[in-house]
């Protein structure tokens, strides 16, 4: 994984948020999955510096931020850093936790808001249907006996294999750094104190708001993943106004680790034509 230097730490909402910006023009904003950290973005952050100005940065409880301590605001947080950066209009790319993020900051503040792009995320208020993923509840008493070993392999095989491949059949490098990265929120319990009731969640959530967007925006997902990140997509692709949908074979939870090549090309053709 990239060895991370000359990164900045900014004072958002009673923690430090550690990020790393790179390259000039319009602004970029990767933020990243609720198991993971800012690294997961390795594989597109030279090619989107060539023609935009990145900025990515670790949630709190993540990475190099700070633990969180109690429940927290994922999206004020990320309004409060972009405030602090001075940026007047950036194209959003979160996935995940971070793609319901973006969503929620576009409603909340389309001021901001140039485009967004939403990988393998749910709309806030999406109520999820069916059983649960293989392994949930035994990652979460993994989590609750403080065994960091287990409870992490377990979310790797939830987001990274999905639920029809096993570990084997996974690139062994993407599982290594997504192990690596997952180990920090593990270890300091970030969902439990910070997002099992989050603060203060947007109300009216977004599922009931999509048709509000009149942005560009583009809905990515992995053929591999659980079959309500794909219902989900189908649902945002159908309610946001001239969303474009695109389903990456061959991956999971994060595609852009798995299948870089075809992601950025998605990615960077989303943004020209934004822009």
């Amino acid at each position: 994984m990239t060895i991370r230097e000359n990164g900045n730490y900014m004072r958002v909402n009673g923690g430090n948020l550690y990020y790393e910006m790179k390259g000039d023009g319009e602004t970029v904003v990767l933020a990243h999955a609720g198991f993971v950290d800012s690294r997961m973005w390795d594989a597109q952050w030279e090619e989107l510096a060539q023609h935009y100005q990145v900025v990515r940065f670790d949630l709190r409880g993540f990475g190099k931020s700070d633990p969180a301590t109690g429940p927290v605001s994922r999206r004020d947080d990320l309004y409060q850093l972009l405030k602090g950066l001075g940026a007047q209009r950036v194209h959003l790319v979160g996935c995940s936790m971070s793609g319901e993020n973006a969503i929620d900051v576009a409603l909340e503040h389309p001021e901001i808001v140039a485009s967004i792009t939403v990988v393998s995320a749910v709309p806030s208020g999406f109520e999820l249907q069916g059983a649960p993923p293989a392994g949930l509840f035994e990652m979460m008493a993994a989590m609750q006996q403080g065994d960091i070993d287990r409870a992490s392999e377990l979310q790797l095989r939830i987001w990274i294999d999905g639920p029809n491949r096993q570990p084997q059949e996974v690139n062994d490098h993407v599982r290594q750094c997504a192990a690596e990265m997952n180990r920090i929120p593990v270890h300091q319990a970030t969902f439990a104190i910070a997002d099992m009731e989050p603060l203060a969640p947007l109300d009216p959530p977004a599922i009931h708001r999509l048709n509000e967007l009149h942005i560009p925006t583009l809905i990515i997902a992995g053929a591999e993943d659980n079959a309500e990140i794909l219902r989900a997509a189908d649902v945002m692709a159908q309610a946001i106004n001239g969303a474009h949908k695109v389903i990456l074979a061959d991956c999971a939870h994060l595609p852009n680790m798995e299948c870089p090549e075809a992601f950025n090309g998605a990615l960077l053709e989303h943004l020209r034509t934004a822009s």
